[in-house]
């Protein structure tokens, strides 16, 4: 009977013991888990975007365009009080009803572009500067590869015969009429040699405003600028070039100028910072 009762009190202190030893182990396993998962929630939140965040706009710090003054020291006035363009020779030259050409001036660089004209006489209105000749004649060939032919009308005017032009325009209107839609002497593009009026055979190679709803004159408008040219007295731009609507009339700028003048709508007068209203 007594070594019964001590075999069952060995026996019961071994599974106290057994049992004290386990929870322990399972507790601090528990502990460490538990501390561990705390850790990693702490240290790695979710990655969530407020919807009331704040953002600035794109483009707001953005610096603004620098403005050149393009036309700053290009005149002179005269003992008549007219402004006298100096850089007469520059392709970027302003010329208008306020920026007058010297009389005299002739570009030196004058040449007739192999194009198709709308008249056989070796006139001074076939010549060009080299350069607008040159764009002139790739615009002509790009507009004959898709079907459309072109004709020059009028180039390079001396001043004496812009002079006779304007004189014959008032006789016929009067002087008001006449200065919309002829340029005064020494007003005139076409003494720079860098513009080219255009037509086609649609409007019998007139120079009328029908020419800009042709199939010729809608190429022109969008095309001219790849080749360097404007459409240079635009629709609604009176106010600000000083002459009506002219769909035919082109003038070379360059091909970076006339990319910015097209793209952005705007005259030659606003691209160069002259775009003071004409009354």
């Amino acid at each position: 009977m007594k070594k019964k009762f001590i075999a069952l009190l060995v026996v019961v202190a071994g599974v106290v013991f057994i049992s004290f030893g386990n929870m322990d182990f399972f507790a601090e396993k528990a502990d460490t888990s538990f501390l561990e998962d705390e850790i990693i929630d702490e240290e790695t939140p979710p990655l969530e975007e407020s919807p009331d965040e704040i953002k600035p706009p794109i483009g707001e710090d953005e610096p603004e365009e620098e403005k050149i003054d393009y036309l700053s020291g290009t005149t002179y006035e005269d003992e008549e009080g007219k402004l006298i363009v100096k850089n007469t020779d520059d392709i970027l030259v302003l010329v208008n009803k306020r920026r007058n050409l010297p009389p005299d001036y002739k570009p030196e660089d004058l040449v007739i572009p192999n194009v198709r004209f709308s008249f056989k006489e070796k006139l001074e209105k076939r010549y060009l500067r080299e350069e607008a000749a040159l764009a002139l004649e790739e615009l002509f060939a790009e507009a004959e590869k898709e079907g459309l032919i072109l004709y020059a009308v009028s180039g390079y005017r001396s001043y004496n015969t812009q002079k006779i032009l304007f004189e014959n325009k008032v006789n016929r209107v009067g002087f008001e009429a006449a200065n919309l839609l002829v340029a005064y002497p020494g007003q005139s593009e076409h003494q720079t040699g860098l513009a080219m009026d255009v037509s086609c055979q649609r409007v019998g190679f007139t120079l009328e405003e029908d020419f800009g709803q042709t199939e010729e004159g809608i190429w022109l408008k969008d095309n001219a600028h790849r080749f360097g040219f404007i459409i240079r007295y635009d629709k609604d731009t009176t106010h600000i070039t000083g002459y009506n609507y002219e769909p035919w009339h082109i003038r070379y700028v360059g091909k970076d100028a006339a990319k910015v003048i097209y793209e952005k709508n705007i005259t030659l007068e606003e691209f160069l910072g002259d775009d003071k209203v004409f009354k």
